[in-house]
């Protein structure tokens, strides 16, 4: 069944916008015509649309049941299948947020079941994970997970994980941990939700200086005694992020950097400039102008999926004229089959084996 297929078969379900979205979301993660699909439609099927409480119900149900699921798989020693069921637990746990407003207490399930699930994980795993605090605003720390790479007898190459305003690190910790251990790298996560279960997100999410919370990631790590400070990189959680090239612009510390290097500056430039008069357009800089990428200093990827916010063609010649101030900038456009979403695993395994290299680990031996 195609994703329209699966809404129709819905009903009057989806005549909620926020959750016909939040149906949408789910299945963009979602190959079509496997289990995981099945399984989602089947949950769906369950809810009544005359309950308020159904949606929430199921969707929290089947995440609790399927934390349970990947604990017991850990716990067997099958991590990696205990990883993608924590995975899918988190996707269910966001969806069951989506149907209840500002409901606090719910809220707070929802929150500390995604956390739980990190937990569970960084608990499992070989090396000993843990939850740290960074300073940063003066009554709003940071809360960051951190992955000490696998065997390490000595400092240790690092990359950080900096997740966009708003989402959140569970996700991030799941998908990347593996990527970072095979190479030898270690890894941290951090977001700006703070620390606990009640998130204050909402008190600084209009504050301009929202990046300034990467550069106190940056100096925690730096202090940290099993980091090589020599040999960290930074990686946005959706790879191409603007928030995070203009976190790092001028900082001189970092040894590589995936972002999207001011792509999106330039794409918000080309938008504002079709509503100037002709006088006014010409008094915009044009996008070999691009402050950001000329500012950042260590080596950037530029990735980005083949069907996204930003035409194939039109980031190629973006990046082709970003080359003329910043020769080591490279672009990766991952594309995808038509009917399916992509595989975010091939692609973490393309940009870990890049941040290997420019940090002299080890890429992953294929077989």
């Amino acid at each position: 069944m195609s994703p329209e297929g699966f809404l129709s078969a819905l009903g009057p379900l989806c005549e909620r916008e926020e959750l016909s979205d939040a149906l949408v979301r789910l299945l963009q993660t979602t190959p079509p015509g496997g289990v995981e699909f099945a399984q989602c439609l089947a949950i769906a099927r369950r809810i009544d649309s005359k309950d308020e409480n159904s949606w929430y119900r199921e969707w929290m149900g089947s995440a609790e049941d399927l934390r349970a699921e990947a604990s017991a798989l850990a716990q067997s020693g099958a991590l990696e299948g205990g990883r993608s069921k924590w995975l899918r637990a988190i996707d269910y746990y966001e969806a069951a947020a989506s149907g209840f407003g500002s409901c606090a207490e719910r809220h707070q399930a929802v929150v500390a079941g995604i956390r739980g699930c990190a937990l569970d994980f960084l608990g499992a795993g070989l090396s000993p994970g843990e939850v740290v605090t960074i300073p940063w605003l003066d009554d709003y720390p940071l809360e960051a997970y951190f992955l000490p790479a696998p065997h390490a007898s000595e400092p240790a190459p690092i990359v950080i994980c900096i997740c966009e305003p708003g989402h959140r690190k569970e996700k991030s910790l799941l998908a990347l941990a593996g990527h970072a251990a095979e190479r030898g790298l270690s890894l941290l996560v951090a977001d700006l939700h703070g620390p606990g279960l009640s998130s204050r997100f909402d008190e600084i999410v209009g504050r301009r200086d929202l990046e300034s919370a990467i550069g106190s990631v940056m100096d925690y790590v730096c202090a940290r005694d099993d980091v090589d400070d020599t040999r960290i990189a930074v990686v946005a959680d959706d790879w191409s992020s603007s928030y995070v090239a203009r976190g790092i612009a001028l900082d001189s510390r970092y040894a590589a950097a995936v972002c999207d290097a001011g792509l999106w500056d330039i794409h918000e430039r080309v938008c504002l400039s079709r509503r100037l008069t002709p006088d006014e357009r010409a008094c915009l800089p044009g996008a070999s102008d691009c402050r950001v990428a000329r500012q950042i200093m260590c080596p950037l990827l530029v990735a980005l999926p083949g069907r996204g916010w930003l035409r194939a063609d039109i980031a190629t010649r973006l990046v082709a004229q970003m080359k003329r101030d910043h020769l080591d900038v490279t672009l990766k456009i991952f594309e995808t089959d038509r009917d399916g979403p992509l595989d975010v695993g091939q692609c973490n395994d393309f940009i870990f084996d890049w941040l290997a290299t420019r940090l002299s680990g080890q890429p992953r031996m294929r077989n």
